[in-house]
């Protein structure tokens, strides 16, 4: 599916409203088989080939919940599963379709990945101090969760992240150390506008 300004994390979620004939079209098929299909940025006019105006790096998503209404448009919660490169956008189906291959993040050296997931929640815990206790309580649950610095990147880029580009650029960056320098300089800025 192919979206403006739109940027899907592994483990994020995304609620959609399907309403174009190709997408539900898509969505049906989706539900006959596994329940997957892919999120991807669209970074300009749909003119050409998709490969010409759609990202290039995008993330398979699992359905986890969809209610049709009874105009056949659907609501829908996507949950982010992995990374994809878009390698090819065939044509003769009603919708976009691709082949991907997937895209694995794993952070090196390994042997450091725990003061770098330390690091990372310093600079949330910055970030968020001036926020209410409870919402505090909320962000760092959601960071309890994450046991590698892949996933706790994801989570922070889902959560934090809103600018369309920057979003884009982080679930692009093979390494996940340059991804963990990009959120704590981010947060860190973040924290000083916060103050000034």
């Amino acid at each position: 599916m192919i979206l403006p300004d739109c940027t899907l994390f592994p483990h994020g979620g995304l609620p959609l409203f399907i309403f174009e004939p190709r997408y539900r079209k898509m969505l049906e098929e989706a539900l006959e088989g596994d329940c997957f299909f892919a999120i991807a940025r669209r970074l300009g006019d749909e003119i050409g080939k998709p490969a010409d105006y759609v990202a290039p790096v995008g993330t398979i998503g699992l359905v986890r919940a969809s209610r049709e209404q009874n105009d056949g448009t659907s609501q829908l919660l996507i949950h982010g599963v992995m990374r994809v490169r878009f390698t090819d956008w065939h044509t003769g189906y009603d919708y976009p379709f691709a082949s991907i291959e997937p895209l694995i993040s794993v952070f090196s050296p390994e042997e450091q990945a725990n003061a770098a997931m330390k690091t990372l929640r310093g600079a949330v815990e910055d970030a968020i101090s001036p926020l209410p206790q409870e919402v505090q309580d909320g962000v760092f649950s959601l960071l309890d969760r994450a046991d590698e610095p892949a996933l706790m990147t994801d989570i922070i880029c889902q959560q934090f992240i809103h600018d369309p580009d920057l979003r884009q650029n982080l679930l692009e960056m093979d390494s996940v150390g340059d991804r963990i320098t990009v959120l704590c300089e981010y947060l860190r800025k973040a924290s000083l506008e916060a103050e000034g």
